[in-house]
């Protein structure tokens, strides 16, 4: 069995700016109010996150600055001490730049794309560095925290393309990467679902064409490429669902009904509950 190969997004950073700034610069005062997914947050406050995630990460990994780093000493309360650390750090932000215009978050998002750019082009793709939590590591190799900081970006401006009505970002170059990234947490929300070892699950993601195995082995659940062996259970689903469900875009229940589930229904359920983010 092969595992799943790399994702490289370094590439496909300053694409994915370009994008974002082309929309931004396009939208009416409506359509910079307009609210989002994001409960109580308007398009202009999740363009401002988008800085707040850029200058955070500049500060802590390329400056070294303490301040915006987290710690937990507490490895079984880590995650719930993340979700609250991440909360506070978001709405703080977002509520103290409801002063900035829009201009000016075009202008910072435009200065913070390059910057850090420049600092994940400086990085070594197979080095050990932040942990990419909800794939169960404590410490991941920085060609996967940068597909997750990818992501990151990625989810937000459909969040905002969503919200100004203007088209989704599907193009498979910047789409491909961000649902083989997501996928990623599969085995970790599966991790307390027990099953006969050798048990196969498939997940086939249409548009793009994304098929995975997870095969049950030791008491783990592996994420390979696809496997010629017939599946016990095959989860099949379109990747506008897929990245929805991977970052809580859509309900579980609201899931089952977009996706096609053959075999153990308790299973294929579960894939639907995956979460690939922290807050």
């Amino acid at each position: 069995m092969n595992p799943l190969p790399n994702v490289n997004a370094v590439p496909l950073f300053p694409e994915e700016r370009a994008a974002l700034l082309d929309l931004l610069r396009s939208l009416t005062p409506e359509q910079w109010a307009a609210p989002t997914v994001c409960a109580g947050w308007s398009v202009k406050d999740i363009a401002s996150h988008l800085i707040a995630d850029d200058v955070g990460r500049l500060g802590w990994q390329r400056d070294d600055h303490s301040a915006t780093r987290f710690e937990s000493k507490d490895a079984a309360t880590f995650e719930a001490d993340l979700l609250v650390f991440i909360n506070h750090q978001n709405e703080s932000w977002v509520e103290a730049t409801r002063r900035l215009s829009s201009r000016i978050i075009i202008d910072l998002l435009e200065w913070s794309g390059r910057e850090t750019q420049a600092l994940f082009q400086s990085l070594k793709p197979n080095a050990m560095g932040l942990g990419v939590s909800w794939a169960g590591e404590s410490e991941s190799a920085n060609w996967f925290d940068l597909a997750r900081e990818y992501t990151e970006r990625w989810h937000h401006q459909a969040q905002i393309r969503e919200a100004a009505r203007a088209p989704m970002l599907y193009d498979p170059r910047l789409f491909a990467p961000v649902i083989a990234t997501l996928i990623r947490g599969v085995p970790h929300a599966l991790r307390t679902f027990d099953a006969p070892e050798g048990t196969h699950l498939r997940i086939v993601v249409k548009d793009p064409n994304l098929p995975v195995s997870l095969t049950r082995e030791r008491g783990a659940w592996q994420l390979t490429q696809p496997i010629p062996a017939k599946a016990d259970t095959t989860v099949e689903l379109d990747g506008d669902t897929a990245w929805r469900i991977f970052t809580k875009n859509i309900s579980p229940e609201e899931a089952k009904g977009r996706a096609t589930i053959s075999g153990d229904a308790s299973l294929g359920e579960q894939v639907l509950r995956t979460v690939s983010l922290v807050a």
